[in-house]
């Protein structure tokens, strides 16, 4: 049985991320991370599009692509590492729009802020901060995003609570994330399994539960069978127990 304390699983959640903001940018690097990312369901105009390094090949699939982005919208991205899906949103929401990206390592806050700034993206607004306690006042944002960051979090409901509060009435969630097809293994269970986006994931039901319980309607929990194949790049086997999913809610 494996007894990890909440802090050493945010740590080592944190280590991860921190490490992979300031691993190479080389062209190596950077190749690897756009294959993987048209995986994922990005275009390669998309990735062709946005600023070198925002791209880290962390995510699950494309939020962007089920957000349905409108001229004018404020955009919050939960765990907005790098920044590629601020930057995509940023050209979606236009000139009058804002958007806003959330993480909680400095080092990737950093390097966001870097390509913001050398690439003169005035509508994003990258801030330090955990998605357990959004650093973003009440019912200003129209829709939230996220990327493969949600089944990092050591205590979703607060997450789903914080996210509520800031959406306007109406406000949309589009999210990217795992979730559980069958129980894992207790021996298949490490640290370093939730900074990989595996331990951390829920079942479909029991994160509809937390959904409502916030208070959101017209949830949308829609597996990607597809996810197989690149989940197999993450872990033996894990494609026998996690899937992609794309979650969508409404307040």
């Amino acid at each position: 049985m494996n007894n990890f304390t909440d802090e050493e699983k945010k740590e080592a959640i944190a280590t991860n991320y921190a490490n992979v903001a300031v691993s190479s940018n080389g062209e190596s690097s950077c190749c690897a991370n756009k294959k993987q990312s048209l995986k994922l369901g990005y275009s390669q105009e998309q990735l062709d599009n946005t600023p070198n390094g925002a791209d880290k090949g962390l995510g699950c699939g494309n939020p962007i692509a089920i957000a349905s982005l409108r001229k004018g919208e404020t955009v919050l991205d939960l765990g907005s590492g790098a920044g590629i899906d601020c930057f995509l949103a940023s050209k979606e929401v236009g000139k009058d729009g804002l958007v806003i990206g959330v993480d909680m390592t400095w080092q990737m806050i950093t390097k966001s802020r870097e390509n913001k700034i050398k690439n003169g993206y005035d509508n994003i607004d990258f801030r330090l901060g955990e998605i357990e306690n959004l650093p973003v006042a009440d019912c200003v944002i129209d829709v939230i995003i996220s990327n493969c960051v949600i089944n990092l979090s050591i205590n979703k409901q607060r997450v789903f609570d914080e996210v509520y509060r800031v959406l306007k009435n109406g406000g949309r969630l589009a999210i990217s994330d795992i979730v559980l097809t069958k129980k894992i293994p207790q021996e298949m269970i490490t640290l370093d399994s939730y900074g990989s986006c595996i331990a951390g994931a829920n079942f479909i039901d029991d994160l509809k539960t937390m959904l409502e319980k916030s208070g959101f309607k017209d949830i949308k929990i829609n597996p990607k069978d597809g996810s197989h194949q690149f989940l197999k790049d993450w872990s033996k086997n894990i494609e026998n127990y996690i899937v992609s999913a794309n979650i969508e809610a409404i307040k």
